[in-house]
């Protein structure tokens, strides 16, 4: 058992060296910096980025803490996929990054290059819309349409997972993508009549 404490009888530090039975040790001032291994290099200021969007390579040059997101919309000038609530939580900035989908808003773009991604920009062939684009019109998916890009991305994504196989299912899997306006059965609508058609 550590010996009493009582204040004033010792520093803080023998105090804690006792209560924790670190009484043969000896601890390195706290304002004494450690000596660590070498960490990986930073890379700091604007560096040169490739990134492969909708089949096209792109060039960009953006700081290494430049998200997807903002790649996208303010250096690449693709601004279907919108900037909701810049957390991660609203889904409106859904984009695929090798087939998966992600929250555009939450990772960086240095980290996707040498990925394919898929923007709303790019589901269309031409002037032949994507069988998802056409549901949400023949469906009335949308109403301001702010949250619509992120919505088809993550609808045509929750297909081809095989997680629209019911209602339920459907709701579950694309709870993620929030509609302020509230087209909910509209939105599911659409995505069951594309996955059944599938």
């Amino acid at each position: 058992m550590a010996s009493e404490w009582s204040p004033g009888s010792s520093s803080r530090r023998t105090f804690i060296k006792q209560t924790t039975g670190l009484a043969g040790l000896t601890l390195a001032p706290m304002n004494q910096a450690e000596p660590s291994a070498p960490g990986p290099t930073l890379v700091q200021g604007a560096t040169e980025l490739s990134l492969r969007i909708n089949g096209r390579v792109y060039s960009l040059r953006a700081e290494p803490r430049t998200t997807l997101l903002d790649a996208l919309r303010e250096y690449l000038h693709l601004t279907g996929t919108k900037k909701g609530c810049d957390h991660g939580q609203c889904g409106a900035c859904t984009v695929h990054v090798d087939g998966e989908r992600i929250t555009s808003c939450l990772t960086l773009a240095i980290m996707q290059q040498g990925k394919q991604i898929t923007t709303i920009e790019g589901l269309a062939k031409g002037d032949q819309l994507h069988p998802m684009q056409e549901a949400f019109l023949k469906h009335d998916g949308f109403q301001c349409g702010y949250c619509t890009p992120g919505q088809i991305m993550s609808a045509v994504a929750c297909i081809r997972e095989g997680h629209a196989t019911s209602d339920d299912q459907c709701r579950e899997w694309m709870s993620g993508n929030i509609c302020r306006c509230g087209a909910y059965p509209n939105i599911l609508a659409a995505i069951r009549e594309v996955a059944s058609s599938q």
